[in-house]
């Protein structure tokens, strides 16, 4: 199954995001077929980050959960909230 993984980013945590970057993008290229697309939100301007969002397949949403427990910007702090929903594919060329 799929699901949406939809993080924001607690309010001037830029640091927080730059400092963990490396090991996040690591972490999700480690994570290898689970994560189906993945990208940040960004600000207004389209030039800061303040938010993520992936689209993982696991067999259950416990799954999901324990995964992004694991990620470098959870473990870091960077979040104010993560929100995992079951999501369904329709339209569109990246998840098939």
């Amino acid at each position: 199954m799929l699901y949406a993984v939809i993080c924001r980013d607690k309010p001037g945590a830029a640091a927080i995001r730059a400092a963990n970057r490396d090991a996040h993008i690591a972490f999700l290229k480690k994570s290898g077929d689970t994560i189906r697309l993945a990208g940040p939100f960004l600000d207004e301007s389209g030039e800061g980050m303040t938010g993520s969002l992936l689209i993982v397949e696991a067999a259950d949403i416990g799954a999901v959960r324990a995964w992004a427990e694991q990620d470098p910007y959870k473990q870091a702090g960077l979040f104010e909230s993560v929100d995992i929903r079951p999501w369904k594919y329709v339209l569109g060329d990246g998840v098939k």
